[in-house]
């Protein structure tokens, strides 16, 4: 019997992935740091980092406020910050 692949495994991880790490570790915050701004566990925003639950829109505006970017850079629509 095949296992079959969940939609998970055969999409790559969205941009707003990397980006919220970058801006994470370029900031030298700890994800225990961001997960207090909103308001969340360090576990769940660690998911949020690798991929494995998507961001919330509450989520994304504060972290568009944390960092001082706009959403169309975290999620990818735009390189400018």
């Amino acid at each position: 019997m095949s296992k079959r692949k969940s939609n998970r495994e055969e999409q790559p991880d969205p941009i707003y992935v990397r980006r919220i790490r970058d801006l994470r570790e370029d900031s030298d915050y700890s994800q225990e740091d961001v997960a207090v701004v909103l308001d969340t566990s360090q576990t769940m925003y660690s998911r949020y980092e690798r991929g494995a639950n998507e961001l919330p829109i509450r989520h994304l505006l504060k972290l568009c406020k944390l960092y001082r970017v706009s959403s169309d850079y975290i999620l990818g629509i735009s390189d400018k910050k």
